[in-house]
């Protein structure tokens, strides 16, 4: 194989091309192969080359025709939805949700599981919550796994994605300690050797999503803040979908100790930002002064439905629901304010459950008390808002790392085991090297 002073083969020049065109087209397209080139700064006959390879591997397709300025009409092109299919699961903390995507991220089949009872984060269950998801919504779109770029997964806790054998997970919150989520989900045999699992943080895999695709789009630094049971945040820094960025990094932002000597957290400390925000103890604050108390041992799904009842409940003018929503909120400003000083991001998005239920609530006061911790240069400079995904968003934040990996090796299928130039992700491809 032919070596590049840079040390680039022949084959990596190509791969980073065809994830160039593929790229621009996903994220700014439809457009003609003329507008290509000065969009991706690769030449006429690259241009020219690529496609015809994508178009010919089933992943572009023509989307019409535009006229232009005094020459022959123009074929515009654009990714084709339906040359591959990618699963998105979200193993929440009231539910496992997994969705069934084309290759655009058009939802084609979803099922939810909730986690029962109260508390239930048993690795056992869980792996089969997901294997028989991911079974459930191939059948409900009746499509195969010869299409199927793999599977992407959001947990709570610290991923180690290098370690032997597979991602590790290590949730100290919910019970988890070094779990091999990756090799116990192969070992269910729930989908072919060649189609990877891919795992990483929620709150990562919910700011890459609204990066892509939600609020964040834009902005160059940003901190997606996930709010559910518990609390989260990712921090994106100098990325663009279009130039193969906005890899995030989670941060264990929840654990930022707010309070010496506070409040019990579920990790065992005390003190921490999660005790005073998650939905978890917001509702144990409540039952504290008289309201309707935590989500009781039927179900997590009742902590969704008693934080909805806090809700109405401040709504309604009751003195304490309102006092903790209040509290809440302040810790919640309190919290991004240290975020806003260590990291200046631009833009601070709030998702998760909790956030999308209770935001336009609290939002406004959450604004006055972060930039009144905050210092004035970095707080001026900064917009709080809510994500737009809605609840779903770290689920299509899990489906884009299987799309991240597609676009990596130039739309080419990725296997456990294999280097980003193994052959075509179709069977019918596996004669291009």
């Amino acid at each position: 194989m032919t070596t590049g002073r840079s040390g680039r083969t022949v084959r990596d020049l190509r791969r980073g091309n065809r994830g160039a065109v593929l790229r621009r087209l996903y994220f700014g397209g439809p457009m003609s192969r003329q507008e290509l080139g000065p969009a991706t700064g690769l030449s006429s006959g690259s241009v020219s080359n690529v496609v015809g390879e994508l178009i010919a591997d089933g992943l572009l397709e023509e989307a019409g025709v535009v006229d232009s300025d005094g020459g022959r009409p123009r074929t515009l092109l654009r990714v084709s939805p339906g040359s591959a299919h990618l699963i998105g699961v979200d193993v929440g903390e009231t539910r496992v949700r997994v969705e069934l995507f084309d290759l655009t991220l058009t939802e084609l089949a979803r099922t939810e599981t909730l986690l029962l009872p109260r508390g239930c984060y048993d690795v056992g269950p869980i792996v089969d919550h997901i294997r028989s998801g991911i079974g459930a919504v191939l059948a409900q779109a009746g499509v195969g796994t010869d299409r199927l770029l793999g599977v992407g997964v959001g947990v709570p806790g610290i991923v180690d994605r290098e370690a032997p054998g597979g991602a590790v997970v290590h949730g100290q919150t919910i019970g988890w300690d070094a779990v091999p989520l990756e090799a116990l989900l192969r070992a269910t045999g729930a989908l072919p050797e060649e189609v990877p699992y891919l795992i990483d943080n929620g709150a990562r895999t919910l700011g890459q999503a609204e990066m892509w695709f939600g609020a964040g789009r834009g902005a160059r630094d940003a901190v997606v803040v996930l709010f559910g049971s518990g609390v989260g945040a990712s921090l994106v820094t100098d990325g663009s979908p279009e130039g193969g960025g906005t890899e995030g990094t989670p941060l264990e932002w929840g654990h930022l100790t707010v309070s010496v000597r506070g409040r019990r957290c579920r990790c065992g400390a005390r003190g921490c930002l999660e005790a005073y925000t998650g939905a978890e103890p917001l509702l144990a604050r409540w039952a504290e002064r008289g309201g309707g108390g935590p989500a009781d041992a039927a179900g997590r799904a009742d902590e969704e439905e008693a934080l909805a009842a806090l809700l109405a409940s401040a709504l309604a003018g009751d003195p304490a629901a309102r006092d903790v929503l209040d509290e809440t909120a302040e810790y919640l400003g309190a919290g991004l304010s240290d975020l806003i000083n260590l990291f200046r991001p631009e833009r601070i998005l709030i998702g998760g459950w909790a956030g999308l239920l209770l935001g336009p609530y609290v939002l406004p006061a959450v604004r006055e008390h972060a930039s009144r911790y905050a210092l004035r240069h970095p707080a001026t400079r900064v917009s709080i808002d809510l994500g737009s995904l809605g609840p779903d968003a770290v689920t299509v934040g899990a489906a884009t790392l299987p799309l991240s990996a597609f676009f990596a090796t130039g739309g080419r299928r990725t296997t456990p085991s294999t280097a980003p130039e193994q052959p075509g992700w179709r069977t019918a491809l596996t004669r291009r090297g």
